[in-house]
């Protein structure tokens, strides 16, 4: 089934963006079925492109994006306007994929759209925006975080979840409180983000009991004085058994680091 049409004005893009790629961006000395490898080419970056802006097909919008987002070059001025456009997408799976391109590329900013999407009545739209917002650093985001990090709030385990490790960044007396509270919660995976998220603001664990974290806090002047650095978490995999034989493909793995927007360690104001 077709999903709803981009926005009109992304395919002046198309024209910007398809006219800095030759048409000789794969090599077609071959004939096609003369080599099995042509099985495994990549689409060409003119041909990701046009998927990305495809007015009739959500689909391909949002392989486009991926593709782009995830090519050396998608971080480029031309690339982020595209995924600020596709975040107003009328297809919640082009939107969520735009908000994790922005994640991947975007500004201090661009917290402000993954903000705002955290209220979407789509649950991997509110998913990726609090993903993304383990990534930006925005004093803003505190008080809708700490919202969706209520069961009565947010319905979804996995969004609370990533709402609970993006608060590990904040280091402010109402987030410790929200954490705590956040051992409570009936899904495991839940529990264990906060945990991490405490351990990153305090530099203590006591693991998911909940009342021993509350009497902790009740004893300290300053809850942050053993903060660690918050880095953002990243996605991690082995090599498969294909990517072993084509030496050339690499698991898509990345680096942590540092949350776009963040001061530099100990420049940010801490709650007492």
């Amino acid at each position: 089934m077709k999903r709803p049409p981009l926005l009109p004005a992304s395919l002046g893009f198309l024209a910007v963006l398809l006219g800095g790629w030759s048409c000789s961006d794969r090599d077609t000395t071959n004939m096609p079925g003369e080599s099995i490898f042509e099985f495994w080419a990549p689409p060409t970056p003119a041909e990701a492109v046009a998927w990305a802006v495809d007015p009739y097909d959500a689909d391909k919008r949002f392989r486009g994006l991926l593709l782009l987002a995830n090519a050396p070059w998608g971080g480029e001025p031309p690339y982020v306007q595209m995924y600020e456009m596709a975040a107003n997408d009328g297809d919640p799976g082009v939107q969520a994929m735009a908000i994790r391109a922005l994640a991947m590329h975007g500004s201090p900013e661009h917290a402000a759209l993954a903000i705002e999407r955290l209220e979407s009545s789509n649950r991997l739209v509110r998913w990726e925006s609090a993903r993304a917002l383990q990534r930006f650093y925005s004093p803003a985001a505190v008080a809708p975080l700490l919202a969706r990090l209520d069961p009565a709030k947010e319905e979804d385990a996995q969004v609370r979840a990533a709402v609970a490790r993006a608060l590990g960044q904040y280091a402010e007396p109402r987030v410790v409180q929200g954490l705590i509270r956040a051992l409570n919660d009936r899904h495991l995976v839940v529990n264990e983000q906060a945990r991490v998220s405490l351990r990153t603001l305090t530099g203590e664990d006591f693991v998911f009991d909940a009342r021993a974290w509350l009497g902790w806090t009740r004893n300290r002047d300053n809850l942050f004085a053993g903060r660690t650095e918050y880095e953002y978490p990243v996605f991690h995999r082995d090599q498969t058994f294909f990517e072993t034989l084509m030496f050339w493909f690499q698991p898509p793995n990345e680096v942590a680091g540092r949350p776009i927007g963040a001061p530099a360690p100990g420049e940010e104001s801490r709650g007492g």
